[in-house]
């Protein structure tokens, strides 16, 4: 993997002004890194550097927002500000061009790349990762548009109620610190890591969990928190079908390279439960299995579609373990 800065030709970036500043579409190349042109993950995460992925492609608005070739909204994920495009989510507003073609946020040109591990693939940030040391700056240069105003700030969201609430401390409840999507049909094909919980069709997810030492003897819920896309501030999702979907512990947890044929075999098959916008469920309440990493499963069953980006920002969406 390359981590030296590549110098790219001139041409490669050339900045042309045949359509207007908003609501033209161009694609995105990045110096620093790896180099090269901005792909696309088939989740909507933006690389840099993977090989076997299609180049993104990217429209501007007159807010400065962002969505793909495929209608998704572009968004700066929190905490880390990872830049990816999300089904139903509302673009980050804020995004311009500048008149030497380099893409901005909030009128800053700082972008810092991070590898992912998958396949020579870097990430794409607004700010440095603290904790992965080899977290480059990078620069991105789009290949059209004229240069865009600064757009006005977005309003703040509306407050409204959720489904559920996790505890106020993140130290009570624990996210996941891994989700691989495995594919029935494809199942010698390793996706890497991924931000969304995905089952619909072949593919279903895991979502690894580290439980504490320090909540031996607790009882340990698994809950499922689905809000209503108008109650979610900083992530989405896309649903569809009958809303029945499979839960279940697996024998040991994933890694970034679990496959649908080398993933665990199931424990504990916690059986079928409707998810639907709006709702919260509780999935399973067992003892703590302390100070170890578990594997939990979701799958689809029948034409059941759902794909989120797990996030516990209000409202907190995707799968969560309380210990009691």
């Amino acid at each position: 993997m390359k981590s030296a800065v590549l110098l790219l030709p001139a041409a490669a970036h050339a900045f042309v002004t045949q359509n207007t500043g908003t609501g033209c579409c161009f694609h995105v190349t990045a110096e620093g890194g790896p180099g090269g042109q901005v792909d696309q993950l088939f989740d909507g995460q933006n690389r840099i550097g993977q090989t076997g992925l299609p180049e993104g492609q990217y429209c501007i608005n007159a807010n400065g927002g962002l969505t793909d070739s495929n209608g998704r909204g572009c968004i700066l994920t929190p905490p880390t500000g990872q830049w990816q495009c999300d089904a139903g989510a509302t673009p980050t507003p804020g995004f311009s061009v500048g008149s030497d073609g380099k893409l901005a946020v909030n009128g800053s040109t700082s972008f810092y790349g991070a590898p992912t591990g998958d396949n020579g693939g870097w990430n794409i940030y607004d700010k440095p990762l603290m904790d992965e040391p080899k977290t480059t700056p990078v620069t991105l240069f789009v290949d059209n548009c004229q240069a865009t105003k600064q757009p006005p700030p977005a309003p703040a969201p509306p407050s409204s109620a959720c489904p559920a609430e996790l505890p106020s401390k993140i130290s009570d409840f624990e996210f996941p610190h891994l989700i691989v999507p495995v594919d029935s049909k494809h199942p010698d094909q390793s996706f890497g890591t991924s931000y969304n919980g995905t089952a619909e069709g072949s593919i279903s997810s895991i979502f690894n969990f580290d439980i504490p030492a320090s909540t031996k003897g607790n009882t340990c819920g698994l809950k499922f928190f689905f809000p209503e896309q108008k109650d979610l501030e900083t992530s989405a999702f896309e649903y569809s079908g009958d809303g029945q979907f499979q839960f279940a512990v697996l024998s040991s947890p994933a890694t970034e390279s679990t496959t649908y044929a080398s993933a665990p075999k199931v424990q504990q098959d916690f059986g079928y439960f409707t998810l639907a916008p709006g709702t919260a469920q509780d999935i399973a309440n067992v003892d703590c299995p302390a100070g170890e990493r578990i594997g939990i499963w979701l799958k689809p069953v029948g034409n059941s579609k759902l794909n989120f980006f797990q996030d516990y920002n209000p409202c907190p969406i995707g799968l969560y373990i309380v210990p009691t």
